[in-house]
């Protein structure tokens, strides 16, 4: 069924992008590199028999070939193969830097990943912010790539939406806002020696300026949409019931998880951000959990979360605000935000599982369904994810999926029996509860909270 959905989109692709076609015009002209100009690294481009050929050279940084001008708004389409063990990527509306001897390339890029992780088509950001779309949010995508051959890209750049598109296949979907116009740039990545030689070649660039909306293709079949423009709702957003949690400005639907009203003190709403400030680094010894006045029961729920150095919180939900009237935070699960290098309590718990993105005292977060390192910026924003659909329950840092787990399972009761949990009768299997933003005597900032109900 998955590979009949995929033809069906690939013939409507295709239809559409032929008769959009007739508006582009060439960004190479098959002979020579007139209107580009290279940045970075020495890696070696040349024009051979109307493609565009890159070749990587050992001990250089990355390289990119950059068209000589900017471009704001545009429809980009182009083909390219890659050798299977080389990295590469296509910027858009890119900038760059003098960096002593270097003119460093940053900003926004497509990537061309051949390698078993399969990113190709995702969107990361150049010596910036690192991965801002990595396709674990659209696992169709990671399969539209082709190791051997020619592959089809579509790149859209109208406003604050950014979509890409591999063999006719949505890959990401986001909003942003950080730059407007900019380079589009070819990269060979750096390598080591035995890589060198290697090759990827790109042809038929073709590109539409001053695209508007009605360029667009329908990118949401498969790509869920990532806002990165703060405490907004996108028009995507809006039409697939996403809703503000926090409105950004003020403390509407907000109380103390034990008081009637939002804490006088211990809490700042500043600049777009929510932040529990410094106390003693206790549970609730400063102004205290906050929770929602709703209550929620299968819901997906997105945050951005703002540690500081050596900092301790969480966002708990299931929470049961009437237990636990003494000393400490209020009582639900809880997605762990910590410091993990500099907290003593990483170190604490069973195998990890107080670390950052956890569910608390129970459950490990590691990166699944790719062998990679979890991310946690320590003074800049990261992003988090709670899904629950019955009893599936799935945590999310930084766009990598770290715990997946059934809070009705016999392992989970299992789980919580071992755990400082095990006191509370049917722990974490309530039917619904408030969301909760904890105060643990560190500072941590909070914007961006939205939620969606299934």
């Amino acid at each position: 069924m998955q590979r009949l959905m995929f033809s069906i989109l690939f013939v409507f692709t295709s239809a559409i992008l032929c008769a959009q076609n007739a508006d582009f015009t060439p960004l190479f002209n098959g002979k020579d590199l007139s209107g580009w100009e290279q940045f970075g690294g020495t890696a070696k481009y040349e024009a051979v028999n109307g493609i565009l050929e890159g070749t990587a050279v050992a001990n250089t940084p990355n390289s990119f070939l950059c068209t000589d001008r900017p471009y704001g708004d545009f429809i980009l389409t182009l083909e390219f193969e890659d050798d299977p063990k080389l990295n590469s990527g296509v910027m858009f509306r890119a900038q760059w830097r003098q960096d002593k001897d270097l003119r460093r390339v940053f900003g926004y890029q497509m990537e061309i990943d051949p390698s078993p992780r399969a990113y190709t088509g995702g969107i990361y950001d150049e010596s910036r912010r690192s991965w801002l779309y990595p396709l674990h949010y659209n696992p169709p995508a990671r399969e539209a790539y082709r190791q051997a051959g020619w592959n089809t890209v579509r790149i859209e750049a109208v406003g604050n939406e950014l979509r890409t598109f591999i063999n006719g296949i949505p890959a990401a979907n986001m909003v942003d806002d950080f730059d407007a116009s900019g380079m589009i740039c070819l990269q060979v990545h750096g390598i080591p020696d035995h890589l060198a030689g290697t090759q990827v070649r790109w042809k038929n660039l073709e590109i539409k300026e001053g695209a508007t909306a009605t360029d667009q293709l329908p990118g949401q079949v498969y790509a869920m949409q990532v806002n990165n423009i703060p405490n907004t709702l996108s028009d995507y957003e809006k039409r697939h019931g996403w809703r503000l949690l926090w409105d950004g400005e003020t403390t509407n639907g907000w109380r103390g998880a034990k008081l009637d009203g939002f804490p006088k003190s211990g809490w700042e709403i500043t600049d777009g951000e929510l932040s529990v400030l410094a106390g003693t680094g206790g549970e609730s010894t400063n102004g205290g959990d906050i929770i929602t006045t709703e209550h929620f029961s299968d819901f997906e729920l997105q945050f951005e979360f703002k540690p500081t150095e050596g900092a301790n919180s969480g966002v708990k939900y299931f929470v049961d605000p009437k237990l636990n009237k003494g000393a400490g935070s209020a009582i639900g699960l809880e997605f762990q935000i910590l410091d993990d290098k500099n907290h003593p309590d990483a170190k604490m718990g069973v195998n990890g599982n107080r670390t950052a993105g956890s569910l608390y005292d129970l459950i490990t977060a590691k990166t699944l369904d790719t062998p990679r390192n979890k991310e946690l910026r320590i003074g800049g924003w990261n992003r988090g994810r709670i899904v629950v659909k019955g009893g599936h329950v799935e945590h999310w840092l930084n766009g990598y999926k770290v715990i997946e787990y059934d809070r009705h399972s016999q392992m989970f009761r299992a789980l919580v029996a071992y755990s400082k949990y095990k006191d509370w009768a049917n722990f974490g299997r309530w039917p619904a509860g408030p969301i909760l933003l904890q105060d643990h005597g560190d500072l941590v900032s909070f914007r961006s909270i939205k939620i969606r109900a299934f």
